[in-house]
């Protein structure tokens, strides 16, 4: 099955139905759900990452998932505050399948993104361009917890850099919404590495499936329709591997509560704005003492395109106030530069 769509949400509709209306009912190690075999899903604007959907919009969990990824980070202490669900899979306060320890330090020391940048500059039209995500350890011994993600592989075709995803399993409300919005920004980061323009975003599914106790939430965001095409800017040119560590830093200042100005931080509007979310997102654990801070960094915003996400946040309640601190191992690669 093919689903082909110009954004996140213009999928998501589609293959909501398909699970709803033709989703064969199976059994697992994490519940009983609906399952489709064999799903290829093709966004063709993959900066419309981020569903408009009042349920499934989740950009705050998507960034903190993507910053965890980038900072080579398998503990469950740096992904908590954003993915709670994570606990149910750690094991002695690390994720044994997080993605990031193998993207940057496979084998102890293979950095993937830097494999893929060579080979390309080297060879443009090369298909080896494949980042391993999934080993044969995986599933040679036990671990409670195993990547989804067996591959990404990078296509580099008249200048611009396609993605193509695949997956063993995927779950269609939780888990989609935030692969879609990690991996798209992980092909334009690698684009801007590259100097090439965003392609489109395919990936492929195993086992495509919703646990049963979602199926009701899944059937309200069919019924909103299907949302507008909304497309996040586009991410300026450089290289924005080399900001990770920068980042990083900001997003542990924020984790202990600092107060900082991201415009100070970055002259870049683009980057600025993705402090911004993290400011908000760590604002629940202060709102307390600064009531007003995230109509603040609302007005703020370079790009009106976050408001509404900014807006839903308004109406929670403050979280219970948490400052884990993060020992973050920086990797080489990720200099810390100005952002």
């Amino acid at each position: 099955m093919e689903i082909e769509g110009l954004s996140l949400d213009a999928v998501l509709h589609q293959l909501y139905r398909k699970l709803l209306e033709h989703g064969q009912s199976a059994g697992g190690t994490r519940g009983d759900h609906r399952e489709i075999l064999g799903v290829t899903l093709r966004i063709l604007k993959p900066r419309a990452r981020i569903s408009r959907s009042e349920n499934r919009g989740k950009p705050f969990s998507a960034l903190g998932e993507l910053i965890w990824y980038l900072s080579g980070s398998d503990t469950l202490e740096f992904i908590g505050p954003y993915v709670s669900r994570y606990a149910d899979d750690a094991v002695n306060g690390t994720l044994e399948g997080a993605y990031g320890p193998r993207l940057i330090r496979m084998r102890d020391g293979i950095d993937q993104f830097a494999s893929v940048e060579a080979l390309l500059k080297e060879r443009p039209q090369s298909k080896r361009a494949v980042v391993q995500l999934f080993n044969a350890e995986d599933i040679a011994t036990h671990h409670k917890e195993i990547p989804c993600t067996t591959t990404w592989q990078f296509l580099l075709r008249d200048g611009r850099l396609h993605m193509s995803v695949t997956m063993r399993s995927n779950d269609a409300y939780f888990g989609l919404p935030h692969d879609v919005f990690c991996f798209t920004m992980i092909q334009e980061m690698m684009a801007r590495r590259l100097g090439a323009e965003m392609g489109e975003y395919l990936q492929y599914v195993g086992s495509m499936h919703v646990y049963e106790s979602k199926l009701d939430a899944m059937a309200d965001y069919v019924e909103e329709g299907v949302q507008q095409t909304i497309e996040m800017p586009p991410m300026p040119a450089g290289n924005p591997f080399e900001l990770v560590g920068h980042l990083l830093q900001i997003e542990q200042r924020l984790r202990n509560g600092e107060e900082l100005d991201a415009s100070k931080e970055t002259a870049d509007p683009y980057w600025a704005d993705i402090v911004r979310l993290l400011q908000v997102f760590w604002a629940r654990e202060w709102v307390e003492d600064h009531p007003n801070r995230l109509k603040q960094l609302r007005a703020e915003l370079a790009d009106s395109i976050y408001h509404p996400y900014v807006d839903a946040r308004m109406h929670l309640k403050p979280k219970a106030r948490a400052t884990p601190q993060i020992d973050i191992k920086q990797d080489p690669g990720n200099k810390h530069v100005a952002i």
